[in-house]
This record gives C-alpha cells, structure tokens and sequence, in this order.
C-alpha cells in the first residue's frame, strides 16, 4: 500500500481535520490530541460527505453533518443511528516531520 503525504505535522495541529483526496477517494484525517486517524468521508448510512461533520478531538468522534449519525474516528465504527455499518479507516503515521496516510 502507498503512503500518501497529508501535510507537515505543523500545518495539522492537535483539533484540526485535513480533508484529502486520493483518486476517487476522500478522507479526513484528524489530529486527535497527537493522535492521528484518518477516515473514509463517506457517510455508512446515505454516501454522503462525514468529514465536513463536526467533531470531538478529545472523544474521537465526528458527526455526520446530514443526519447526525456519530463515528468513531480512528476505528469507523458507527455510535449512533441513522448509521449501523462502519466506514473505512487508514493507517496513518508521521515519517521526517511530515503526516502520511496509507492507502490501498
């Protein structure tokens, strides 16, 4: 799997989303406190954008902007309806100061 560059870890600070696109994929990736996730922005329960939600840095959770269904982000599990399946996550890691994201 390739390893994408986001951003420096600078321009991601703790509380921020960065959304990115990668061919035909969009994800958010997340600084949860020094913690990154990164997650599909596609909503489980009707394909639309999850990232553009609000989010909870310190409970790891975004909130689809739609319905209201509640995710959380670094494991894409659904918390609440309208949502029941999960959303795809990727592995992130930080490499020479810069935030990466792999994707298949």
């Amino acid at each position: 799997m390739p390893l994408i560059d986001v951003a420096p870890v600078d321009e991601l600070p703790p509380g921020s989303v960065k959304i990115v696109t990668v061919g035909s994929l969009r994800l958010g990736v997340y600084n949860l406190s020094g913690t990154f996730c990164a997650i599909e922005d596609r909503c489980s329960h009707d394909d639309g954008p999850l990232c553009e939600g609000d989010f909870d840095a310190e409970e790891g959770v975004v909130v689809c902007p739609r319905h209201g269904a509640t995710f959380d982000i670094c494991s894409g599990r659904p918390l609440t309806l309208p949502a029941y399946e999960p959303v795809e996550t990727f592995p992130v890691r930080v490499e020479d100061g810069i935030v990466k994201v792999k994707v298949a």
